[in-house]
Order: C-alpha cells, then sequence, then structure tokens
C-alpha cells in the first residue's frame, strides 16, 4: 500500500497497541482497516473501550470536506471530518471504512476519549450502562467484547461512587468478609 500522502512511498507493516497496521515511515502516518482504530483505541486505555465512536453511523452529524489524499487500499479520494466533536481531522475512506491519522492524532484521540469518558460518567451514566446493556445482545462487536465493555462502565459506576461517597468506601471496606 501507498502512503495517502507520499503516494509515492510504500507503507510499512507494525503492531500499534497489538494492532497491525500500515504506516508511512516518512510521515509516520497511521492506515487503520476497518475496526483497527477502535481495537487500537480498546488496547491504548483499557478504561475507554466501552466508548466507541462510529464515523459512519450518522454522517450527518459531522462536516465532511474533501482531501488530495487517496485511499491505499481502494484507491479512491478520502474525505476529512471531525472526530466526533473535537477538533481533531481524521482522513476516512467511505468505500473501505479505513482511517487516515497523521502524526500524533491517535494520542490526541486518546486525550479526547478520556475527557469525554469522564464527561460521560459524569452526566449520562445511567443511559451509557443502559446502552451497554443493550449491545451485549445485538451491540456490533462479538459477544465476549460486549460483555467487556458493560463490565467495565459497572466498574466506572463503583469507581465513581468511592470516589464521590467516601463513607461508603470506608463502609463497604469494613463490611465482614
Amino acid at each position: 500500500m501507498k502512503c495517502p500522502i507520499h503516494q509515492e512511498q510504500e507503507m510499512k507493516k507494525a503492531m500499534f497497541y497489538n494492532t497491525q497496521v500500515d504506516y508511512c515511515p516518512i510521515c509516520l502516518g497511521v492506515w487503520f482497516s476497518k475496526d483497527e482504530l477502535r481495537q487500537a483505541k480498546d488496547q491504548a486505555d483499557k478504561t475507554l473501550q466501552w466508548l466507541d465512536v462510529d464515523l459512519w453511523e450518522e454522517p450527518t452529524k459531522f462536516q465532511v470536506s474533501p482531501t488530495h489524499k487517496i485511499c491505499p487500499q481502494d484507491f479512491v479520494p478520502l474525505y476529512q471530518i471531525n472526530y466526533n466533536h473535537s477538533q481533531i481531522k481524521v482522513d476516512i475512506c467511505n468505500s473501505c471504512f479505513g482511517i487516515w491519522l497523521d502524526r500524533g492524532e491517535f494520542k490526541k484521540i486518546i486525550s479526547y476519549l478520556k475527557q469525554k469518558k469522564v464527561d460521560e460518567i459524569l452526566h449520562s451514566y445511567f443511559k451509557n450502562l443502559i446502552e451497554e446493556g443493550k449491545e451485549v445482545f445485538v451491540g456490533p462487536e462479538t459477544f465476549k467484547e460486549e460483555v467487556d465493555d458493560f463490565i467495565a462502565v459497572v466498574k466506572l459506576l463503583s469507581d465513581k461512587l468511592l470516589v464521590q461517597h467516601p463513607s461508603l468506601a470506608i463502609f463497604i471496606a469494613n463490611l465482614p468478609k
């Protein structure tokens, strides 16, 4: 595969958070084939595994701009969108659902998701718990991955309760074993 930016440069394969990706040795951009970005994100921070951003779920939410970059898999133009509600711009292929991240964008996405996790836990915890519960049975990921996501959300609730209510933490710690 050729780099979407340096179109004559062959990309190299590498393991990136237990996910095999292609990267450009010149610009250090990374190509994620379908679902690989989610897999790498889940490996980079296990507490984010329940927090998924589906860039193709509701395309009307995203401001789409054409780019000069070419999909290394399908050889069609990539489109630039903001990653969720962040200012991070990523390049996507509407044909193969691949994602091109320029150097440093993965780190920015992880930082953005960490902040989003805090906001979601504080403001929409029960909504997220119900959504993850539903996804166990009908979710886009495997049954095991969906159960892991649900357990992660439940664990976040227990952590949140213990931090917000230290007396509850003391009470639980003193329960007979």
